[in-house]
């Protein structure tokens, strides 16, 4: 899953970001409200941490703009500021929820989680497709019971696919989804790491679910 980060406190930032790919995420981070409000008009991010201090454009200024522009991303906002009042501010911006600093990195992650599972049908903290089932908070992975050992990387693959069962995803969403703009991928990464994740998905079972749409993409099938 890919995320915006914009917060202009450099140092708590790379900690943030740092954080973040460590559960799994791609991060790519802003350091303004420009800067944020541009990337977050240009990509497609699953969620965005929005600072609400920030330099030339501060963070309720921008979360109103991105959803005058239909940016229906889910926005957490981060401030130091805890009255009722600012909280209401936040939310009526059109922000998802609000984290008041100093916070713990866990509850972030959590509140990242509980987001991210709104659209689902099913409320529990996994993701159940079919027999693969995946824990986004601890990146425990099994198949027909099996337990299956993933690197973050693919797990953050699985998750995407896992969200999005039975649709053709191509290249380009499952790249832009997965990986952030830092990383220097080539031209056959996507094609790369699907094979990866077959080779312990799909090989040691009867079942394969994971399709190669020819000239198109991907699809995770789930069994009828």
């Amino acid at each position: 899953m890919r995320l915006l980060l914009v917060e202009d406190n450099r140092r708590l930032s790379a900690a943030l970001k740092a954080t973040l790919c460590d559960a799994g995420y791609a991060v790519d981070a802003a350091y303004d409200g420009p800067e944020g409000e541009a990337l977050a008009r240009a990509a497609s991010y699953d969620a965005v941490i929005l600072d609400v201090m920030l330099p030339d454009r501060d963070g309720l200024t921008v979360c109103r703009s991105l959803r005058q522009w239909r940016v229906n991303a889910p926005i957490i906002m981060l401030t130091a500021r805890d009255t009722v009042r600012d909280r209401v501010s936040g939310l009526d911006s059109g922000a998802d929820d609000y984290l008041v600093k100093p916070f713990a990195l866990g509850e972030l992650l959590a509140r990242l989680r509980a987001l991210l599972r709104r659209d689902m049908d099913r409320k529990t903290g996994y993701l159940e497709v079919g027999d693969p089932r995946l824990d986004p908070a601890t990146h425990d992975v099994e198949r027909a019971g099996r337990p299956i050992e993933l690197t973050p990387r693919l797990v953050a693959l699985l998750e995407y696919f896992m969200r999005h069962p039975n649709q053709v995803l191509t290249r380009d969403q499952i790249e832009s989804h997965t990986w952030s703009y830092d990383f220097e991928a080539s031209s056959n990464v996507v094609d790369v790491y699907v094979r990866r994740l077959r080779l312990r998905i799909d090989d040691p079972f009867e079942t394969r679910l994971l399709e190669t749409v020819r000239g198109v993409g991907y699809r995770l099938r789930v069994p009828s």
